[in-house]
């Protein structure tokens, strides 16, 4: 059955940011999750959390992977990020690759992506903490960035070869780019570490769409995936009533 966390950043983004955890807890939410870290009251956030109840599902490790000449302070962010995740009980750190270089082949960036992950790898291994690779879309919401396929990513996780490094499948962004979602999350469930959502076009709540969200969670479930279901969604009314459709469907 999936549990469902929710992006605060997106879904609740009209109030302070910790009481935006106590209100995914009231909705009935299994974890929350949210961007970067670092100019957050991480502090404030880990005892509201555990007030009320709610993991924390990940939050982003920042770093760019794609310039070689920033790969040692990518290693250095992203080892940042996992003692910090560690500290706060987070199981994931979602890792964006960067933008596409200018004057540089995408072989050298993917070797560079690859060789960054592969030297943090043991260090999210001695953490528990797992490193999801993001491909994101290009042609509507981020011009420029280096990894848009799932395949490529999943090419990537395979390359690095560890258990903790996996990839996250943003159904959203992968419908936009590829489509064919259930069939990808199907065939690949061993390599997705987390699941984002949201529907298409406008990125909004799921039902709002052309993606069909009940066959999706459920085919989710019937690969045997068990780790989080994000919603990363913009709510086009209520947001705990678009919270409350999804956690219908666990």
């Amino acid at each position: 059955m999936a549990r469902i966390s929710i992006c605060v950043e997106m879904v609740y983004d009209d109030e302070p940011f910790v009481d935006r955890i106590s209100r995914a807890a009231e909705a009935g939410a299994d974890a929350v999750e949210f961007w970067g870290w670092r100019e957050k009251d991480l502090e404030a956030i880990g005892e509201t959390a555990e007030t009320d109840d709610i993991p924390i599902a990940g939050f982003v490790a920042g770093g760019t992977l794609t310039d070689p000449d920033a790969a040692d302070d990518a290693v250095e962010t992203i080892r940042e990020s996992i003692a910090t995740a560690a500290e706060y009980d987070v199981p994931t750190l979602i890792v964006t690759t960067g933008q596409d270089q200018d004057g540089l082949d995408r072989e050298t960036q993917r070797e560079n992506i690859v060789d960054v992950l592969s030297r943090v790898a043991s260090d999210a291994e001695d953490a528990g903490v797992t490193l999801v690779l993001e491909p994101l879309n290009t042609a509507v919401d981020h011009p420029g960035y280096f990894l848009e396929t799932s395949a490529e990513g999943f090419d990537i996780v395979d390359d690095v070869g560890s258990p903790n490094v996996q990839l996250l499948y943003d159904v959203y962004h992968q419908q936009v780019t590829e489509g064919n979602v259930i069939q990808t999350i199907t065939d690949n469930v061993d390599r997705i570490g987390h699941v984002h959502i949201a529907d298409v076009p406008g990125r909004h709540e799921p039902g709002t769409g052309e993606l069909d969200y009940e066959n999706i969670i459920e085919a989710i479930d019937d690969a045997g995936y068990d780790g989080y279901v994000g919603c990363e969604f913009s709510p086009t009314g209520d947001a705990d009533d678009a919270v409350e459709t999804v956690l219908e469907w666990r």
